[in-house]
């Protein structure tokens, strides 16, 4: 019986194989080391091997596709109400091996190693950003403990460290100087790693052509453009840019039934890192809307006063993710378009109608 979809259970070790034959039907099943997975589908012809989008499934699907076979990640979501039965490696294998069969299945692109060396980058910042808030946070409790406040910011954390460091206050004692002289300098190692790591991105979004064109759109900087080509690559994965919107939990969720539409907020699906970036960008934007005459700034700007700063935001970071879509899948360079449209509200609740406001699209000219 010719083999014509395998699923694959990835595992740190022992891994689940499901094969199928072409009616749907499960053939064979095994369990194989982790050193055997590869012997085993070199062994077959070329058929399409699918494998949920997890920690090394990248890896894993750049080294069977060498082999000849067509790989499909899907996510584990959508393989989820194809199990049968109780979750384990044997039901979850097979269910992957269906799943993977269904015409209206979505999948994940598979990454190069290229777009996973540039997210790398972009983790790594991430978790110092995190320390670095962390730390800054700890020395604003121990001077607050001493009687001494901070302003926000870093420039205030900076004048309130000197105070306490060069005036005589008995609150502060040797024991406490020494260990805020000490945090201190923690503090600039994390700062100065966390600019290097900012300034290798930056030197990458220069060097590919992609990551320019899509930082002319106005909101969007070096980070949200280097993380949305290693993302999504070139995007043609998406038929259109509300896919890609929705794909980064940008788009209304619904509640409807019985021809009645009601929308709810976002759904907050997706990339959170990349979603958040775009909305960072879309806020950037509202703040300098007085000085920019730019279309989309105007229409921004009667949005901000019509529904407030967050619908605003995310209703730009919408639009914003649809023109980056065009830009990338069609190879096309941003020209100044119209203000988009603002669909009415389609529902009673307040929650609807701002999410109504993030329907807003436009097209490049």
């Amino acid at each position: 019986m010719k083999i014509t979809t395998v699923g694959i259970d990835l595992a740190k070790n022992v891994f689940a194989v499901s094969a199928a034959d072409a009616r749907g039907k499960v053939v064979q099943r095994k369990q194989l080391r982790r050193s055997q997975v590869l012997e085993f589908l070199h062994q077959l012809e070329p058929c399409m091997v699918a494998m949920e989008a997890c920690g090394g499934s990248n890896h894993w699907a750049r080294a069977i596709k060498q082999l000849g076979h067509e790989v499909r990640l899907l996510s584990p979501a959508r393989v989820a109400p194809y199990r049968h039965g109780s979750k384990h490696d044997r039901n979850d294998a097979d269910a992957i091996c269906e799943a993977a069969r269904r015409p209206e299945m979505r999948y994940v692109a598979v990454k190069s190693v290229a777009q996973q060396d540039q997210l790398a980058l972009h983790r790594v910042r991430t978790q110092l950003l995190k320390q670095r808030i962390a730390q800054s946070n700890e020395m604003r409790a121990l001077l607050y403990e001493r009687g001494i406040t901070a302003r926000l910011g870093a420039a205030g954390l900076r004048q309130a460290l000197a105070q306490a460091l060069e005036d005589d206050n008995p609150e502060v004692s040797g024991v406490m100087r020494q260990t805020l002289i000490e945090m201190s300098g923690w503090l600039r190692e994390l700062e100065q790693r966390l600019a290097e790591l900012t300034a290798r991105i930056k030197q990458a979004v220069k060097q590919d052509e992609r990551c320019v064109r899509l930082m002319e759109v106005p909101g969007v900087g070096p980070l949200s453009a280097s993380a949305l080509v290693a993302t999504v690559g070139n995007a043609r994965e998406f038929r259109s840019g509300r896919e890609l919107s929705a794909f980064l939990g940008l788009t209304p969720r619904q509640h409807s039934s019985g021809g009645r539409t009601m929308l709810l907020g976002i759904s907050k699906h997706g990339d959170r890192y990349l979603r958040t970036l775009l909305i960072h960008g879309a806020r950037a934007l509202l703040y300098r809307k007085h000085r920019s005459a730019h279309p989309r700034a105007r229409w921004a700007a009667r949005l901000l006063a019509r529904r407030g700063p967050n619908v605003a935001a995310v209703a730009l970071a919408n639009h914003n993710a649809r023109l980056l879509w065009a830009l990338l899948s069609r190879g096309e360079r941003y020209r100044s378009v119209c203000p988009p449209r603002s669909f009415p509200p389609r529902s009673s609740t307040v929650v609807g109608r701002a999410a109504a406001e993030n329907r807003t699209m436009g097209k490049p000219a």
